[in-house]
């Protein structure tokens, strides 16, 4: 079987509050790590989300 070009990632918030998002991510054409900035409703500003691994 072929594999996918899609994977399942989870983006981790930098300010420690614990939250985060999961999301997919085309493996093919994004090969280094994501980050993005987005909101935290935990502390309720935009802050910086890196990419880490599914548990």
């Amino acid at each position: 079987m072929a594999k996918p070009t899609t994977a399942k990632i989870r983006l981790n918030s930098e300010s420690e509050s614990g939250f985060f998002y999961v999301t997919k991510k085309n493996t093919r054409t994004m090969t280094e790590k994501f980050s993005i900035k987005k909101y935290d409703p935990i502390l309720r500003k935009h802050v910086v989300f890196k990419e880490g691994k599914i548990k």
